[in-house]
């Protein structure tokens, strides 16, 4: 029996190629779509996962809010003493580790004998860590890796580029000046990890190791927690006893408190800022999650539509199947049978497709993913219950649906079986072109925002400034390398800073200042700079004068007590003082214990992603150590420049190699998750696209196929080609138009909410509405007229002949 429900199946398969070959497209199409995304999201949800111990771990998170704050502040960086001090105090605690990123502001240079190497990827950390944290050794003993206070660890793929070789351990590498002896060498650390790193060194290379400070919070704190214990319970525990300890560290007004966030949530649900790598965000998991389902659906209902479309054509064939004595359960199983085949055929085409799509997703999403990604266990069964799923959702229906046919009515008329086919598929093309037209509304937004982005006068010149980065230059060799590099052709400017002037982190407090009480604090950005930042960057002064030499030379006296601070405060900071930018001038200030007047007031600049408003900021001059040297190029012959800048830099360094980039691929690299959004939106606004333009093409195969006749009647009683083209097309193109009207609001709403996500965003337009509208209607336009003008020029002395 089953093998003649196949051999039938593939045989009626075969004689409608054309029905069959676009039912294979758009479920392979779909398909492929679907596990391109699914792998996707389960590498966005296997963050951390890896760990032994994952469901035990927690991250601490710190917020704090004074009096004069509008909004509390969270961030995931912490002080150095909560990990060590609520490790003793805290029954429910197990373990506990520190991490400092250690080349967060500027790469390290590590030296083996004459070869110097920059490493952007260096933590120190306590030798808890591997008590705490499963990265697989293969050389060294886990237990004892970082026991040493002069200690480090490498990943294999660093200890075979500095080394040739992973067999490393006893041998010594200089990091920043200071010996370090290899201990162990572990495995490259997975995509898929929050925590990344290529040289993990001991913590007690830091002076700061030694001291236990409530304040200046720069540590990334976790908690391994005992067996059987609640993140719950410990975080009651850690409640009471910060509110104790913390009531002399706290000024009155103000509250600060520390928050435990479960590892496996980080990634994609923390909202604590300054993490230890970019967040996910889970809103787009779910987003992604809805697209792919969407997909796969769509390409379902594209099947469904077809073979009900043909039901006019099998409805004799049905007949005479059950004059003959085929029951109903028979038929059915004839119909899902055929509609097996051709999933069995699309999934194995669109994995297939998914296959070689890979590299080019990998690519496109930022992330290294493949079958690989999948546990094969996992993977058969997904093959496996996709294959089930698309058979059942797309061949159910029309197998209820054809074998209903009563036998008397399909034997004596064309009628296409039971009431309601004709408006079921009416009902498909509008749903098809409802998501169609939903992300051709979506993308053209996502684009026009991103575009505004980049645009958006952020109150800075950030175009072309070469970013270098010097990793701690002393004052004197600083000044005489931007001296020389601001000499060369092709260079308006040099300055330096602790920060990428667009990416400023690191919290501050201003503590005191005329007029205010004792108890005055209000919490600010700071930023340490070179004299000559501002007019490199171009940013505006509204009032005073800008940082000069005698600025410098306050804050390079050795005592205390003489020594002062020249403040340039933003816009919305005078304001949050309570002050007119004129009154602010000359204002006496603390900033962080340092004592100085406000000097100027800069008109407010995007100093973070434009996904925030911009907040208080403070610039003050700084001598002792800086992380970047920016070089503001005339554009003109930009290669020309950079070689100058790199030779200068290979006389005041001639072993070490020059690390540099762009302010504006900086710029650009922030919004790179915005960014990839787009670019799947246009993807798979492409791929709803095409699959929509199938179906619609099956469908109007059909439609002129039944309506032949009353063509050739219509031609030879004088209607002509437009004529028949625009009576044909009319029926589909006003289903497109209803499909319009319902994803427009659909579409507005959902972006509405995504803009959201912007403190600086675009007026969503009514022409983009009317552009998608009529892209929609020119493209069903273009799929439908095609068949339309064929059946239109048929001779049809053809057709009413056939009979």
């Amino acid at each position: 029996m089953i093998k003649n429900y196949l051999k039938t199946a593939w045989r009626n398969l075969a004689q409608n190629r054309s029905t069959s070959i676009i039912s294979v497209a758009g479920l392979a199409v779909g398909i492929c779509c679907f596990m391109l995304l699914a792998t996707y999201l389960i590498n966005e949800l296997r963050y951390d996962r890896f760990h032994e111990k994952a469901d035990r771990i927690a991250r601490l998170t710190s917020g704090y809010q004074s009096s004069d704050d509008p909004e509390p502040r969270v961030f995931a960086v912490t002080p150095t003493a909560p990990a060590i001090v609520l490790k003793q105090q805290i029954p429910g605690i197990e373990d506990a580790v520190r991490i400092f990123p250690y080349s967060n502001s500027s790469p390290s240079v590590i030296k083996l004998g004459d070869n110097l190497f920059k490493e952007k990827k260096v933590l120190v950390t306590d030798p808890s860590f591997f008590n705490i944290f499963d990265f697989k050794f293969i050389k060294g003993d886990r237990k004892t890796a970082l026991n040493g206070s002069a200690s480090a660890v490498l990943t294999a793929s660093s200890a075979k580029k500095y080394f040739g070789s992973d067999d490393v351990v006893g041998k010594v590498v200089v990091l920043d000046g200071i010996n370090l002896t290899v201990t162990g060498v572990i495995e490259d650390v997975p995509e898929y990890s929050q925590i990344k790193f290529n040289v993990l060194a001991s913590y007690a290379i830091m002076p700061r190791s030694k001291n236990l400070k409530w304040n200046s919070s720069s540590d990334y704190s976790y908690f391994l927690l005992k067996q059987g214990t609640s993140i719950a319970k410990v975080q009651a525990q850690i409640d009471a006893f910060t509110k104790s300890r913390l009531k002399e560290e706290v000024r009155p007004g103000a509250r600060q408190w520390y928050t435990l966030e479960p590892l496996t949530k980080v990634h994609l649900y923390s909202e604590a800022g300054y993490g230890i790598e970019p967040s996910g965000n889970v809103k787009y998991i779910y987003i992604l999650g809805a697209v792919a389902i969407i997909l796969l659906v769509l390409a379902c209902v594209n099947f469904l539509n077809l073979v009900t479309a043909r039901s006019a054509e099998r409805a004799k064939e049905i007949g005479v199947r059950k004059v003959m004595g085929a029951q109903r359960k028979q038929l059915f199983f004839q119909f899902i049978t055929e509609a097996g085949i051709i999933t069995l055929t699309s999934l194995l085409i669109g994995l297939l497709m998914a296959g070689l799509a890979f590299p080019w997703f990998s690519n496109f999403s930022g992330q290294t993913l493949g079958f690989s990604t999948w546990n094969i266990n996992w993977l058969v069964l997904a093959v496996t219950t996709l294959f089930i799923l698309v058979t059942l959702l797309a061949g159910t229906y029309p197998s209820l649906y054809l074998s209903a046919f009563k036998p008397v009515v399909t034997l004596k008329s064309s009628s296409p079986g039971p009431a309601g086919g004709n408006a079921l598929r009416k009902s498909l093309v509008v749903f098809q072109f409802i998501v169609s037209v939903f992300f051709i509304i979506s993308t053209l937004i996502a684009g026009s925002q991103l575009q505004y982005i980049q645009h958006l006068n952020t109150g800075m010149n950030r175009s072309q400034v070469m970013v270098i980065d010097i990793g701690g230059m002393g004052y004197n060799e600083l000044e005489a390398f931007k001296n020389e590099v601001a000499q060369q052709p092709g260079v308006k400017g040099a300055t330096a800073t602790y920060n990428s002037p667009i990416n400023v982190t690191g919290g501050y407090s201003i503590n005191s200042a005329d007029g205010k009480n004792a108890d005055f604090s209000l919490s600010v950005v700071a930023m340490p700079v070179e004299k000559t930042f501002i007019s490199t960057m171009g940013i505006q002064l509204l009032q005073g004068r800008d940082l000069d030499l005698g600025d410098e030379q306050q804050v390079r006296i050795k005592e205390d007590s003489l020594r002062k601070y020249s403040f340039i405060l933003n816009e919305t900071a005078v304001k949050a003082m309570g002050w007119k930018p004129e009154q602010a001038i000359g204002k006496h200030i603390g900033l962080n214990g340092r004592m100085g007047i406000v000097k100027a007031v800069a008109k407010d600049f995007n100093f973070t992603s434009l996904h925030d408003k911009i907040s208080p900021i403070v610039i003050f001059p700084e001598y002792s150590w800086f992380a970047k040297v920016l070089v503001k190029t005339d554009g003109r012959n930009t290669a020309a420049t950079i070689a100058a800048v790199q030779a200068k830099w290979h006389t005041f360094y001639p072993n070490a190699p020059i690390e540099y980039h762009f302010l504006d691929q900086e710029f650009e690299e922030m919004y790179k998750a915005d960014q990839r959004t787009g670019d799947i939106l246009k993807a798979f606004t492409f791929v709803t696209i095409f699959i929509s333009c199938l179906g619609l093409f099956g469908l109007a195969v059909f439609s002129t196929r039944l309506r032949l006749k009353e063509i050739g009647i219509r031609k030879v009683l004088g209607a002509n080609v437009a004529g028949i083209v625009a009576l044909i097309s009319s029926d589909f193109l006003k289903l497109v138009l209803i499909a319009v009207v319902i994803s427009s609001p659909l579409a507005y709403y959902a972006m509405t909410n995504w803009l959201q996500g912007f403190a600086y965003r675009i007026n969503i337009q009514w022409w983009v509405f009317l552009l998608a509208g009529g892209l929609a209607i020119v493209i069903a336009f273009v799929t439908v007229g095609y068949q339309s003008i064929k059946a239109a020029l048929a001779n049809p002395i053809k057709s009413l002949r056939s009979e």
